[in-house]
């Protein structure tokens, strides 16, 4: 097992990635994920956000601030199958709210793909995340759903892809090693070049959870 996938592992055992807030919110990401994600949203300056998956909504703050400082249009669309009150109430209560529209609802349900759609449709740069469910169904879906939202310009990031790189029965989850969000992007890309790795993003980070999951699209 290569040495970033042994300490990713042991981090995660140990709860690392809960570790850290933006805003007054937990992020649960690794540290350098998420100053790469504040590096992207300041180089594309993406009139849109998508994430689905936003357990605490520190990552929908982390969009939101660093929109707020571009200043424009952006806005954050945070989607969810559950968005618990105590959740629900710290980002609508926050400062930055005018910058997030909470979606409550699975990321696959075609209402809440067409919800999205609605709002986003007309807006660039647009930047989607995908962070919910990894199973390899469930990101192949969302896949299918958000990525024609981006267009040349924007930027697609697939979380959690490190999960293929563990060994076998590491998650006591719906996904593991070959049914994750990594098997669905390799799938998803033999059938479109609109996608290409951000591999100067990758090499730069040394540690990331999402190997081969910074993707810039480069055709409309």
């Amino acid at each position: 097992m290569p040495l970033m996938t042994e300490w990713i592992e042991e981090a995660t055992r140990l709860r690392y990635p809960y570790k850290f807030t933006w805003l007054g919110q937990p992020v649960i990401q690794f540290p350098a994920d998420v100053v790469a994600i504040q590096e992207l949203l300041w180089e594309i300056k993406p009139e849109a956000v998508v994430e689905t998956g936003i357990a605490h909504g520190g990552s929908l703050l982390l969009h939101a601030s660093i929109l707020e400082l571009i200043g424009g249009p952006g806005m954050v669309y945070g989607i969810d199958i559950d968005i618990r009150p105590p959740n629900r109430h710290a980002i609508e209560s926050h400062r930055l709210s005018h910058r997030i529209e909470l979606i409550e609802g699975s990321s696959v349900d075609p209402e809440v793909a067409d919800r999205v759609w609605r709002k986003v449709t007309g807006r660039s740069p647009v930047m989607v995340i995908l962070d919910s469910n990894h199973s390899h169904d469930h990101v192949a879906r969302e896949l299918e759903l958000y990525t024609p939202l981006i267009g040349r310009g924007g930027y697609l990031i697939v979380g959690d892809t490190i999960i293929d790189d563990f060994p076998p029965g590491s998650f006591d989850r719906p996904w593991d090693q070959g049914n994750n969000p990594k098997t669905a992007l390799r799938a998803f890309l033999q059938h479109t070049d609109r996608f290409q790795r951000d591999l100067a993003i990758e090499d730069k980070l040394l540690m990331t959870c999402n190997p081969e999951g910074w993707l810039r699209c480069i055709q409309d």
